[in-house]
């Protein structure tokens, strides 16, 4: 009687991590058709970043939305980044953003954090690499958010997800 072993090995690619990232920027493409924000420039900028990031294995969480009184309010969208560690997840549609919700009086941010990776560079390393994204982020205090996260997407390639919420009102 014989026995076969299979092993299979991948590695996170930057077409992987372009992957993703063209999913995120859909669904900054809807959030602006349907109210205004971001840029198309702006969407370039969080897509090269989130390439960058990904790529690297240095993007804990990253969230785009609005923000009003300090508070994320709907239409807001928080991606959260996993390893799948040899298994596997749904690559779904980007989309399905409500339409209609208030953001008078708000306005178009984001806000990211870093993996265990990027603080174990060494604070030149973390420079260097903050200094060649395409946007330039200050260190601060990540929003509540004015209602709830709702878990609805899953973005996956190459071994790694990013499973995105959406802020909900109450």
């Amino acid at each position: 009687m014989s026995s076969y072993t299979i092993s299979e090995s991948i590695t996170f690619t930057a077409t992987h991590a372009r992957h993703i990232a063209a999913k995120i920027a859909t669904d900054l493409k809807r959030i602006q058709r349907l109210y205004g924000w971001p840029s198309d420039r702006e969407i370039a900028e969080y897509e090269g970043e989130a390439v960058a990031m990904m790529k690297a294995s240095y993007l804990a969480e990253v969230t785009y939305g609005f923000k009003r009184n300090g508070l994320w309010v709907e239409p807001t969208l928080k991606y959260a980044a996993r390893d799948l560690a040899g298994g596997s997840a749904n690559d779904d549609d980007p989309g399905r953003i409500r339409p209609g919700r208030n953001v008078s009086g708000a306005s178009f941010t984001s806000f990211m954090t870093y993996s265990d990776a990027f603080f174990r560079l060494s604070q030149a390393e973390r420079d260097a690499f903050k200094g060649g994204l395409p946007i330039f982020r200050t260190s601060g205090s990540e929003p509540a958010v004015d209602g709830y996260l709702d878990s609805d997407r899953t973005y996956s390639a190459g071994g790694r997800a990013l499973d995105r919420s959406s802020v909900r009102s109450y």
